[in-house]
């Protein structure tokens, strides 16, 4: 069942982000599990940490753009995701796994924000460390996040020769 956008100005920026998924399972596609768990340098994060990070933080912003939708003024509080992937276990989540969660959490997120009218993408939360943040904000941050760190992947495949 395909649900129309009600907020038609938003419909290229969800369409990116519905995209997300198979942007992020065609980064890993061809790169061998040895590979998916190797950091390139000191203090970088492995392909597989950068994985299982995408899935924290789209978690998170679907939790941040529910509570904006629903609640009045939410505290958005932030998360170190440095501790995230230190203390995690990170390096043993199962990548197939990890991305069909990836995937899901797109498609319901992407889905449910099509059933909103335009005003609601205007609606207002706290983000403990950028201030006032509107839903169409927060998805915006969050597809342009998943394009940020694709640099990051592109370059350790490149590294590998993949």
């Amino acid at each position: 069942m395909t649900i129309h956008c009600r907020a038609p100005e938003f419909e290229s920026q969800l369409a990116l982000y519905a995209a997300g998924a198979a942007i992020l399972r065609k980064a890993v596609h061809g790169v061998a599990p040895r590979e998916l768990s190797t950091r390139i340098a000191p203090g970088t994060w492995s392909i597989q940490e950068v994985i299982v990070h995408m899935i924290d933080s789209d978690l998170a912003a679907t939790h941040r753009m529910r509570r904006i939708a629903a609640e009045e003024m939410p505290l958005l509080v932030s998360y170190d995701e440095d501790a995230f992937i230190a203390r995690l276990a990170a390096e043993k989540t199962d990548i197939a796994e990890a991305l069909a969660l990836f995937d899901a959490n797109r498609t319901f997120t992407a889905r449910w924000l099509r059933t909103l009218d335009s005003p609601a993408f205007a609606r207002v939360g706290i983000h403990t460390q950028r201030g006032k943040v509107t839903l169409g904000e927060i998805l915006a941050i969050y597809t342009q996040h998943l394009a940020h760190h694709m640099v990051f992947i592109e370059g350790k495949r490149k590294a590998f020769g993949v």
